[in-house]
């Protein structure tokens, strides 16, 4: 397989093409990606959050799908429904549009929880259950959801549970007035996502995905996470801090992110870059220190300058 970051770099440089001035962004949610992992956006109307997902199934050749969750969407309606067939006699499936390989649930908090949850097997065990038989989800398979934080009327919170299975949550905020002007000139005859070729096949996402397991992680590194997360648990202001899975989500998205550096090991840097986008979603606030106006972002930052940062050893403990 060609360099992985060759690979990545090509696969980011062609999203850039659509979504202007969001890097940083972009990068993460090709981290998501190559986790194996899913992406919460939580940001206003308007700013890109299905132009990524779109370009980013372009750029990968993966097959895209769009569920707009309203209150009268139906679980059937997201994972498929097994329809008789007269003819044979027989049931079969009709595949719902989580069967694709990345799938964006717009507006995920206006559905109500029983539809929320169809979406629980599928992030999670990568297959979905349909009248008792078990229907394997394609490989790459990611889940982009979006939802608006500031209109809430009409909505249903996502659950911890729903939420903890996301890898990472991030916002992408307004352009800066230069890079306005810049989506403007590039959509001013036609939106560059209709000209946005292919660069990479799904088969070498895959690769990717399993180069980033063979990334290296230091013992130290592995109890830096730990403590880290422990740190968001025992904290004053937290109801409930991040959960075993974040632990999980936060080394699996240092690897990846080593990859797109070039390197074969992960750092302290890569934990401290990535412990906001995914630890903040997973800690809940407490109700008394809501009232201080107290927020996740809060607690994960001061975790972050509790807990003293590791001394790295050589790879292979030399």
């Amino acid at each position: 397989m060609e360099d992985p970051r060759i690979v990545a770099d090509r696969v980011l440089e062609n999203v850039e093409r659509v979504i202007i001035g969001k890097s940083a962004e972009a990068r993460l949610a090709l981290v998501t990606l190559l986790c194996r992992g899913h992406l919460l956006i939580e940001d206003v109307p308007g700013v890109g959050k299905t132009m990524l997902a779109r370009a980013l199934a372009v750029s990968t050749g993966c097959r895209f799908a769009r569920i707009q969750f309203t209150p009268d969407l139906l679980p059937a309606d997201v994972t498929g429904v097994s329809i008789y067939q007269q003819a044979t006699g027989e049931f079969t499936f009709r595949p719902g549009p989580i069967m694709a390989e990345i799938v964006l649930a717009d507006e995920v908090n206006r559905a109500t929880p029983k539809t929320q949850s169809a979406l629980l097997e599928a992030m999670e065990e990568h297959q979905v259950t349909v009248d008792g038989i078990t229907h394997p989800l394609p490989a790459p398979h990611m889940v982009m959801a979006t939802q608006n934080p500031i209109e809430y009327e009409g909505t249903f919170p996502l659950p911890e549970a729903q939420l903890d299975r996301f890898l990472m949550r991030i916002r992408l905020g307004y352009p800066s007035p230069t890079d306005e002007v810049l989506i403007m000139d590039a959509q001013q005859s036609h939106h560059p996502i209709e000209a946005l070729a292919q660069v990479v096949t799904p088969r070498e996402v895959v690769e990717m995905q399993d180069a980033v397991g063979r990334i290296y992680v230091d013992p130290l590194i592995k109890q830096y996470i730990v403590t880290l997360v422990n740190a968001t648990r025992d904290h004053p202001a937290a109801y409930l801090g991040a959960s075993p899975r974040g632990s999980l989500a936060l080394m699996r998205a240092t690897q990846a992110h080593a990859m797109l550096d070039g390197r074969d090991f992960v750092t302290p840097d890569d934990v401290k870059a990535l412990a906001q986008a995914t630890l903040g979603h997973r800690v809940i606030v407490s109700p008394s220190a809501r009232v201080r106006e107290v927020d996740s972002a809060q607690i994960v930052d001061e975790a972050l300058e509790r807990v003293a940062v590791p001394g790295v050893r050589a790879r292979g403990g030399v």
